[in-house]
């Protein structure tokens, strides 16, 4: 049976790793969020409402020793492009993993950016990198926002959002809790915060978070004390889905979403779904992802969360390849719903 070290795993969600230091959550207690009870909010930790609770320790451990993840390469070869300054209709293009970069309407937006090597707290250890970023750290054009959709290590890295924000010193739109995490580690920055439902302001862009089945850890003893959300952005050029991590949860996040649409794109992720028993209720798998697209009523796509870090059991190639069938199963056409390796870009049809 193959064996795979803990550090490994948190990249993935921390539920068994270390804490981190002085971000380490006090016993009994949230020091990220300290506002009223709400319908997802119990006084101390989120959780989704009527939705079905991520695994606890003992299936984790379960899982971790299942013998069954696939052998990913060690490195695959990609080709960064450098982006132009701005663009006046809308375009994608993928970096890798989470981590995209919006162009509307002269706007530019990352979204859950990572340039680290590893998804992890530790540069020596945890999920590495098998593709380079598809546009280098330099040759980012400015950059006006950053969606943080929650504090998982392949998606909030502190070392990438402390470049940025000595580069572009640009605001950072995220749920409730994390901007005190991003505060205590990055002097300065600027960290504005929204519970589900708000709308949030910035030049030419709204953005509005929502709900999304997820969860949230960075160690041990933080579970679920800062939110995660999808965010719905209305550009220049068109409103725009990003469902963050989630699980599909019998449509409830994309039915939830399409209320605030329609979408000229949404961005939806389509790995880390296996194995099913355990994955099911915070990733979505490609067939899911299908069907939520035609839930949110957007009418263009692009997938990511997959190919980039190793993070669950399925080899690098599964979700294309599974996409591509879900693609033909709903009689959508791949010209819709687009899959972009890293430093491939889509200008998106109006």
């Amino acid at each position: 049976m193959k064996r795979r070290s803990v550090l490994t795993l948190l990249g993935l969600a921390g539920t068994a790793g270390a804490a981190t230091g002085a971000l380490r959550a006090a016993t009994g207690g949230n020091r990220y969020y300290g506002g009223p009870v709400s319908d997802h909010f119990d006084g101390t930790r989120f959780y989704n409402p009527g939705g079905t609770p991520p695994r606890g320790f003992r299936d984790f451990l379960r899982w971790q020793f299942n013998g069954d993840r696939a052998a990913w390469p060690g490195s695959v070869a990609i080709t960064p492009t450098r982006p132009v300054p701005r663009v006046d209709g809308l375009r994608v293009t993928m970096v890798g993993h989470a981590t995209l970069l919006i162009q509307a309407a002269g706007r530019n937006i990352l979204t859950d950016p990572v340039w680290s090597d590893r998804a992890s707290p530790f540069s020596f250890a945890g999920p590495a990198r098998v593709t380079r970023p598809g546009i280098a750290f330099a040759d980012l054009p400015p950059i006006d926002a950053v969606l943080l959709s929650h504090n998982h290590y392949d998606h909030l890295d502190l070392a990438t959002l402390e470049r940025l924000h000595g580069v572009h010193g640009m605001p950072v739109i995220t749920p409730l809790g994390n901007d005190r995490i991003l505060e205590e580690a990055i002097p300065g920055i600027d960290a504005r915060a929204g519970d589900w439902d708000d709308t949030l302001s910035l030049p030419d862009l709204t953005v509005r978070l929502l709900p999304c089945h997820h969860w949230s850890a960075r160690g041990t003893r933080d579970r679920r004390m800062a939110l995660w959300a999808a965010f719905a952005v209305e550009t220049g050029a068109g409103r725009i889905l990003v469902i963050g991590d989630t699980g599909f949860e019998e449509g409830r996040p994309y039915r939830s979403a399409a209320a605030h649409g329609p979408y000229r794109v949404a961005l939806l992720p389509i790995g880390a779904y296996a194995p099913r028993w355990f994955m099911r209720p915070q990733h979505q798998n490609p067939e899911e992802a299908v069907a939520g697209f035609l839930l949110s009523g957007a009418r263009h796509a692009v997938a990511h969360h997959w190919g980039t870090f190793q993070l669950t059991d399925e080899a690098r190639e599964d979700p294309p390849a599974l996409l591509s069938e879900a693609l033909s199963a709903r009689d959508v056409s791949a010209e819709r719903f687009r899959l972009l390796p890293p430093g491939a870009s889509w200008d998106v049809p109006a």
